[in-house]
């Protein structure tokens, strides 16, 4: 029986649909387990203090005042705009240094070349928190050597971060894939490797791009261990910190943390929903190969 006929038959069909509703199905329990606690954050930011601690899945009556309080009591203002400068500074000297970083491993020829991308790969299987203590004693040193102030300012909320190992591999990656035939086209016409990065290499990776620019705004976004380690007062403290305002002796505001929560998630959102083609081409596009 051919491939076409054996497609038209019943038991086929049957099996088929079966595993589509089995798929659906999974996708469906799945989306309800994501989105329930997302539900649950919004429900409790609009009960009483009271209605938030028993557990109650849905307010009696919403309290929009408790994102006006959650506002003013916790200075988010202030912590709004220090998570933007952050994120920003962060951001920037990312794709700066992360695509010198893959343009170098991917397009020029060097002694160790190899190696040395093996190596930074393998720091990618370090936990994070093993490596906080070192990075702290590291800007520490750094701030009594350097004419600059690192702990509680800027350096050490962002320049730790803009050595990104997994950004250099994914540019690194999709620069490789970009065919030698325009680099050879580039010197015959006499372009250099900044100029063939500038004019042929970027234009053609808005892709991988797009990718490190919403990952890094969202781990810069929520960094909370970090800031809380190199900061001790308010000046540089991002917006993830904030939500610590809500918590004393006698216990969280849970209400008035649940709206924090809500302001705090409010740009990732809009970043999602702006670039969520984008970033999904992008992820389908960019690939793993190399």
């Amino acid at each position: 029986m051919s491939a076409v006929a054996r497609k038209s038959t019943p038991n086929y069909r049957l099996r088929r649909g079966l595993l589509r509703g089995l798929l659906y199905t999974i996708l469906i329990v799945g989306g309800i387990i994501a989105i329930v606690p997302f539900l649950w954050m919004i429900s409790t930011s609009l009960m009483t203090l009271g209605e938030a601690i028993s557990g109650r899945f849905l307010p009696q009556v919403p309290q929009w005042h408790n994102y006006i309080v959650a506002w003013r009591e916790a200075d988010f203002s202030e912590y709004f705009l220090n998570s933007v400068e952050i994120t920003l500074i962060t951001l920037g000297g990312e794709l700066f240094f992360s695509i010198l970083a893959a343009y170098a491993f991917a397009r020029m020829k060097f002694p160790g070349r190899d190696l040395i991308f093996m190596v930074l790969l393998s720091t990618m299987m370090i936990p994070g928190m093993v490596l906080m203590i070192p990075n702290f004693l590291t800007v520490t040193w750094l701030g009594r050597v350097s004419p600059i102030k690192w702990i509680n300012n800027w350096p050490a909320l962002t320049i730790p971060f803009m050595g990104n190992i997994f950004s250099i591999f994914l540019l690194r990656q999709f620069f490789a894939q970009i065919p030698d035939d325009l680099f050879d086209a580039a010197q015959i016409d006499g372009a250099s490797h900044w100029q063939f990065l500038r004019h042929v290499v970027l234009p053609l990776s808005k892709a991988p791009i797009m990718v490190i620019m919403v990952l890094s705004f969202i781990g810069s976004w929520n960094a909370l261990a970090w800031p809380l380690l190199v900061t001790n007062e308010p000046t540089w403290r991002p917006i993830a910190v904030g939500l610590f305002q809500f918590v004393d002796e006698a216990g969280s505001e849970l209400n008035l943390q649940m709206a924090g929560a809500v302001i705090t998630i409010l740009p990732i959102l809009a970043l999602y929903f702006l670039t969520q083609k984008q970033f999904t081409e992008s992820i389908a596009r960019s690939g793993m190969k190399g």
